[in-house]
């Protein structure tokens, strides 16, 4: 399947996690169409001083990969910055949230894959 950008679904989210700021999601495809059991494949867009608040992965994981722009990431108590090219894996319970630091948007592939 081949999706051109134009028709990725997007999400607006105010707020996310009791973060600050508005997130964009962009889905490259959702839940439904993947076979496996990934409930997310997207890239969030975190503006300048806008966050996703601290939350945790139960029975799932997720995995963050920065694709542009600079962050700060709590990982389950480590706080450190991120950049271009960095990765975070959250699971098992553990938690995590991630905050834009940089001038620019902050840029994050997000996989989440469930256990069951």
């Amino acid at each position: 399947m081949i999706r051109n950008k134009k028709e990725m679904k997007k999400d607006v989210r105010s707020n996310m996690r009791d973060g600050n700021g508005v997130v964009t999601i962009t889905h490259l495809f959702t839940a439904d169409e993947l076979k496996s059991n990934t409930r997310l494949c997207a890239k969030l867009t975190v503006p300048p001083g806008a966050s996703i608040g601290f939350h945790n992965h139960i029975d799932e994981e997720e995995v963050f990969y920065i694709l542009s722009g600079r962050g700060k990431v709590d990982d389950n108590g480590q706080v450190r910055e991120v950049v271009t090219g960095d990765a975070i894996l959250t699971g098992s319970g553990a938690g995590h949230s991630i905050e834009c630091i940089s001038e620019e948007p902050l840029e994050v592939m997000a996989v989440i894959g469930c256990f069951n």
